[in-house]
């Protein structure tokens, strides 16, 4: 035997050894599931409308690999999901940020109904887990099939969720230990068969936010001989627990102490006060005395009341007199 023989031997030899190597390694039949997070982004408890978001669950079995390339191996799969972290029966399920809860659900289609509610055998609610069976070619060793998760939190479940610290809070749900994967081989079931675990996460970042509506502080018709009062609110809405500051601007007269309305003919004057309690210290803001309003956001609309007062004074000619006054909203 030549030494280039040898050698070719050598290689060849080695070569089926790689070759045996692979064999044993793909003669497990085993699969796999893996779940892309879910993250519904920024998301408003103020905002009147749901809250979408999707993800891709995969599955890969692999099996022996045979020498008929015409045998069609089936894997039977049975997908399972928890109730998660946040407790309940499931519908809704939750995210969580310490004490803070924001409902939420996944689902296996678009329809966001309660029958397509991924779940497992376990569900109190009937809810199923995602079920098939997946056929390959047996040389080819294995099969990945994909579908999409729908996930919502709908529009109800946001009015009330508080943000911590003034901050926008990021609220998750970890399904570690939530996720299970059972699965059989040719005539055995799922449920009979092997069990394996998968991992994901679906979160939401809940914005700290505001909203304000105001209306007109009218006096109405009559004499400051005498003093004339009026008032008037403000609509505010705040995320859950957001701290917020309403200060008011000292309109024409440029000084929220001594503010004025004007007649627009004649370019007379009319003093004037606006307090957030009946006769309390002039808000302003902050400024020469005055003082700000402050309040905490509930996640509702809540009225905050403006109190003005056209304290006595000299008359001047009767007509129409006016102000405009800025609000400032800070949070």
């Amino acid at each position: 035997m030549t030494k280039s023989t040898a050698r070719l031997c050598r290689m060849m030899l080695a070569a089926c050894a790689l070759w045996l190597l692979a064999m044993g390694a793909a003669r497990a039949n085993t699969c796999v599931a893996t779940m892309t997070d879910i993250d519904f982004g920024v998301v408003s408890p103020l905002a009147a409308a749901d809250a979408t978001a999707s993800g891709t669950l995969t599955v890969t079995c692999t099996w022996t690999l045979g020498s008929n390339p015409l045998l069609l191996p089936a894997a039977n799969v049975c997908v399972n999901l928890g109730v998660g972290p946040g407790g309940g029966n499931g519908n809704p399920r939750y995210l969580v940020n310490g004490p803070g809860r924001l409902g939420f659900n996944l689902y296996t289609d678009m329809t966001y109904s309660a029958a397509a509610i991924w779940g497992g055998a376990g569900s109190t609610i009937g809810a199923k887990p995602v079920t098939g069976t997946m056929l390959g070619l047996l040389g080819l060793g294995g099969v990945t099939s994909s579908v999409t998760i729908y996930g919502k939190i709908p529009a109800a479940a946001l009015p009330g969720v508080p943000t911590v610290g003034n901050a926008d809070t990021v609220y998750t749900a970890n399904f570690a230990g939530h996720g299970t994967l059972q699965y059989g081989f040719g005539s055995t079931p799922c449920t009979a068969g092997t069990s394996v675990a998968f991992a994901f996460q679906t979160r939401a970042t809940v914005t700290n936010n505001c909203v304000i509506g105001t209306s007109n502080l009218t006096f109405g018709s009559g004499s400051p001989l005498a003093d004339m009062r009026a008032s008037a609110p403000l609509s505010v809405a705040c995320t859950a627990n957001s701290a917020y500051q309403i200060s008011l601007n000292g309109g024409a007269a440029g000084n929220p102490a001594a503010r004025t309305m004007k007649n627009s003919v004649t370019g007379e004057t009319v003093g004037y006060r606006i307090s957030s309690t009946p006769d309390g210290a002039v808000w302003g803001d902050g400024t020469g005395g005055t003082v700000v309003y402050s309040g905490t956001g509930s996640g509702a609309s809540q009225n905050v009341m403006m109190y003005g007062v056209v304290p006595r004074q000299t008359a001047p000619t009767p007509g129409d007199y006016r102000d405009t006054v800025t609000v400032l909203l800070s949070f």
